[in-house]
């Protein structure tokens, strides 16, 4: 069976300010917006070393590989004021352990968001995969379901969205069960609110 082409990817070094993080919707950091709008990701394991060393307003270097659709995967965050350096590497095997796929959504509640595209997300293969609103607010959908929305996953498109996630001090992310224009959702799972 062919396998699906994986999106380009180039060794990239950026530096900006932070301007927020992003976390996904069972509230862990695994992103930053900078200023310039530009999107920085990292696995979730590795939020909470960014959050240590860096918060919005500071200056950082980014380390990493950039894709084509300009989401730079960092390797390594550097404050560039205090030198402090965080790094993706394995968790550490005394690390509290994820919980199992059966009980990951236990914490998550249900979340309303309505507000303007500012970026679009995307999955590792390149494919959209929810959006990033103006206020900071993550909404994800799953590939096949962003597919039904192609002219709401642009820049500037009004979007609202039903589902359930994690509102805390870091932001707002929710996975959608509900996604359209305000006033206009479309189910995506059946009945599942």
């Amino acid at each position: 069976m062919p396998r699906a082409a994986q999106p380009s990817t180039i060794a990239s070094v950026t530096t900006g300010v932070i301007k927020r993080y992003l976390i996904n919707p069972e509230g862990d950091i695994d992103g930053l917006l900078l200023g310039d709008n530009s999107l920085v990701r990292f696995p979730p394991h590795v939020g909470a070393s960014v959050a240590a060393i860096a918060a919005p307003g500071d200056s950082i270097r980014v380390n990493g590989a950039s894709e084509a659709n300009g989401v730079l995967h960092a390797q390594q965050v550097t404050n560039t004021r205090s030198g402090q350096t965080a790094m993706d590497q394995p968790p550490a095997a005394d690390r509290e352990r994820p919980l199992p796929p059966s009980l990951r959504g236990v914490g998550l509640v249900k979340l309303d968001a309505t507000g303007r595209v500012l970026k679009v997300t995307t999955a590792p293969r390149g494919e959209p995969d929810g959006v990033l609103l103006a206020d900071g607010t993550v909404i994800k959908l799953t590939p096949p379901g962003a597919r039904q929305f192609p002219s709401l996953l642009q820049p500037g498109a009004l979007v609202a969205a039903h589902g359930y996630g994690t509102r805390n001090r870091f932001g707002q992310s929710l996975q959608a069960t509900s996604f359209g224009t305000p006033g206009n959702l479309t189910p995506l799972y059946g009945r599942v609110d």
